[in-house]
């Protein structure tokens, strides 16, 4: 069986020490490809040197991400499609909005959130990437943005709206991630979405090293653990794992164009 992590920050300093294990332990799993997500610019170059020396199993994305606005600055932003194109991305990303972290009514922070997002659509659309979107308490204004981008196309990462935005979602043309919560019983919202979905629709995710499924609760996570994503898909959905495999790898290729290894 083929799997493919379409959300991971093996970049993270949480790697240093076991790196090479941590994918050979991905490798051996099944785990053929790998999609780095970047958060903030300072990262990049570490991102790039990560995905070089472990090809052609990882791949990077670049975006700013919404919760590191204190460190963004407007010059990054310009770099952004440059070092997307040298670096020869498969998406843009981490980018979105994340207005749990802010007061309120503090549209001043809303706003600010708001325009890097767009803008990072927008560059996105005019290189033909997708995006790969973190969105918490905002999924009404992300889906307002990308109904204005028609030619967008991209990723929720870590989903966890309503049927109806799921849906809304899929219809623009979006694929939706899950991960480990689904693993855990009392995410009873969660798990209902991945038995109702359309699985062409759905990513297997991992974002490692955060959310670890209920069976590594409070260890590092890390891609190999997303056997046990598929296996909970599967037995909510009452389909076989190589199932869940074989067309959530298909997803993951078609959106960020990567090379089936059959």
């Amino acid at each position: 069986m083929q799997f493919i992590d379409s959300h991971t920050h093996l970049d993270f300093s949480n790697f240093d020490s076991d790196r090479e294990d941590v994918i050979k332990r991905a490798l051996k799993f099944g785990i053929s490809d790998l999609i780095v997500s970047a958060t903030t610019a300072k990262g990049w170059g570490k991102l790039a040197n990560v995905v070089a020396k472990h090809q052609p199993h990882c791949h990077a994305a670049y975006g700013l991400h919404p919760m590191f606005m204190a460190d963004y600055q407007s010059h990054q932003l310009e770099q952004l499609p440059l070092f997307l194109k040298k670096s020869h991305a498969v998406a843009v990303g981490e980018i979105g909005l994340d207005y749990s972290i802010l007061n309120y009514h503090d549209e001043k922070a809303k706003n600010n959130q708001l325009d890097l997002f767009i803008t990072q659509l927008e560059i996105a659309v005019s290189l033909d990437l997708p995006v790969i979107i973190h969105a918490r308490k905002s999924l009404d204004i992300v889906l307002r943005e990308v109904r204005r981008l028609p030619k967008l196309c991209g990723s929720v990462h870590c989903f966890s709206g309503s049927i109806q935005q799921a849906e809304q979602l899929i219809e623009c043309g979006f694929y939706l991630g899950f991960g480990g919560p689904i693993t855990y019983t009392r995410a009873t919202k969660l798990r209902k979405l991945v038995e109702v979905l359309p699985l062409a629709a759905l990513l297997l995710e991992t974002d490692s090293p955060d959310q670890p499924d209920a069976s590594h609760y409070k260890v590092r996570n890390e891609p190999a653990f997303i056997i046990k994503v598929a296996e909970t898909i599967a037995e909510l959905r009452n389909i076989s794992v190589q199932e869940v495999a074989q067309v959530t790898s298909n997803n993951a290729q078609q959106l960020f164009g990567l090379k089936s290894t059959k």
